[in-house]
């Protein structure tokens, strides 16, 4: 029962983190497609798509890795304090050793160098990151009470200090600056959780061969996720190609955040339900994780290609008009992505299967590197945007099919029939209402609203589970708060 009130519980600190990552991107995303334009947010993209490179092979696969190798002995305190120190003893070591490369690659740049400077702190930041041992102990509520503060600050720091297009570097500092301060500022927690080390038997190279074995298959994902950018800016003149494709990433991104809420929670529950050997429970567990994504990924996908063509003229301003072309593409990652990351994140890493996740990431970062060169130089951004979707389709089926013998595929797809019959009458009554409606504020408000209650109503009228009993829930709570 304990058990069960820390999911819940940490899926409400968590998830109201992820709505408060969805809100501040609609306050500083069109403040700065105004204030900096797409050329110097095309610049702050490419670069970054080249620093969070270095990022990966900087972090390895500790993130992933930490998490669930705490979450394997989160009862026993001499245990996960060792396996902390000896990862983030790891995890110092390969920052240094890529800081210096990432020196020498610096030393040569001229167009970018002061960006790339800038962005040095980056590896600072990844040094002291250890939200990795918080989420094993299911100890959510610091990391998010941590993460709100320092979001809030971000968004002050931009909206005061980020004026014009030449404080780019401002930003960029304020960006990455920020965030190794926050994660700076979680250690002052760690007393109270771990001892000190045991320095005789500090093994930290024991956790290599796991972290790499995370390692290639995050490398793999990087193709298609930080690989596009690059090479849009590889093969355009100019740097407003990657701004329309950054800007409508992240827009999609933004609205996937609310589906993979769960990640953090879900793998160290079923961490320690594989660690305990209660397979079935496991994956009882993870059937409702896949309705859930079901739930909310389909109304986000639908939603965000029925609305684009009002959202994105108000949102970002003019000379955005490809990004809601983009949008309408990217938006199916949503619930792309959402499948794949329960099927492959939080059961087979999670389970020690990372070879299934490398292969199918593999095949799909192959797609999209070879559909990336083919429509990159013709299409540019809208090319990448394509390969995108595609190789994450490519990747979700494949695991899908890796998992057949173990999880149902026939429940996990059909266990979303309801969603998918609300989402398509939403969707036709955003057309039908969006084409009287004229671009603006006014018409995106009323298109979203109309989203939600239609979305709402139609699983009312299919008496779906999902809903109904997080409306009974509420009750409880209102019921609860009057009679105290």
């Amino acid at each position: 029962m304990q058990k069960t009130t820390n999911l819940k519980r940490n899926y409400i600190y968590n998830v109201s983190y992820q709505i408060l990552a969805v809100l501040t991107p609609l306050i500083t995303t069109p403040y700065l497609s105004r204030v900096l334009g797409a050329e110097r947010i095309g610049d702050y993209s490419y670069t970054q798509s080249v620093v969070a490179i270095f990022a990966l092979f900087a972090a390895l696969g500790t993130l992933i890795y930490g998490n669930r190798e705490i979450s394997y002995v989160q009862n026993d305190r001499k245990a996960y304090s060792q396996t902390f120190w000896e990862i983030e003893f790891l995890s110092v070591f390969s920052v240094i050793a890529v800081l210096v490369v990432y020196g020498i690659f610096t030393a040569f740049q001229t167009r970018y160098f002061m960006l790339y400077l800038i962005q040095a702190i980056t590896f600072v930041s990844a040094a002291s990151n250890i939200v990795w041992f918080f989420q094993g102990l299911e100890e959510i509520r610091r990391v998010v009470i941590r993460n709100i503060i320092f979001r809030i600050l971000n968004v002050a720091f931009t909206l005061i200090f980020v004026r014009k297009p030449s404080d780019l570097y401002l930003y960029v500092l304020g960006m990455v600056g920020i965030e190794c301060l926050g994660n700076w500022s979680i250690w002052v927690y760690l007393p109270k959780y771990v001892d000190r080390p045991d320095w005789k038997n500090l093994h930290p190279l024991r956790h290599l061969p796991g972290t790499l074995l995370l390692f290639v298959p995050t490398i793999a994902t990087s193709i298609y996720t930080i690989f596009d950018k690059t090479m849009i800016g590889l093969f355009t003149d100019t740097k407003a190609e990657n701004g329309y494709y950054e800007q409508s990433m992240k827009l999609s991104k933004t609205a996937l955040t609310l589906v993979t809420a769960l990640e953090a929670v879900m793998i160290p529950r079923v961490g320690a339900l594989y660690a305990n050997h209660k397979e079935e429970e496991m994956k009882e567990l993870l059937y409702r994780v896949y309705r859930f994504v079901w739930l909310l990924s389909l109304p986000l996908a639908f939603g965000l290609f029925g609305v684009a063509d009002h959202f994105v003229p108000v949102f970002y301003g003019p000379g955005y008009d490809k990004v809601a072309i983009l949008l309408k593409i990217l938006c199916f990652l949503i619930p792309l992505i959402g499948l794949s990351n329960v099927t492959g994140i939080q059961y087979f890493m999670t389970t020690k299967r990372e070879w299934y996740v490398t292969r199918t990431v593999c095949i799909g970062a192959v797609v999209n590197l070879l559909l990336n060169l083919a429509l990159i130089p013709y299409a540019f951004s809208l090319g990448a945007a394509i390969a995108s979707v595609i190789a994450e389709c490519v990747i979700t089926s494949a695991q899908l099919y890796l998992a057949r013998k173990e999880l149902s595929v026939k429940r996990i797809l059909t266990c979303g029939w309801k969603y998918i019959i609300a989402a398509c009458v939403m969707f036709a009554v955003l057309l039908a209402e969006g084409s009287f409606l004229a671009p603006g504020a006014f018409g995106s408000t009323i298109l979203i609203a109309t989203g939600v209650v239609v979305y709402g109503l139609m699983l009312l009228l299919l008496r779906d589970e999902l809903l109904l009993g997080g409306i009974r829930s509420i009750r409880g709570i209102c019921a609860r708060m009057v009679s105290r």
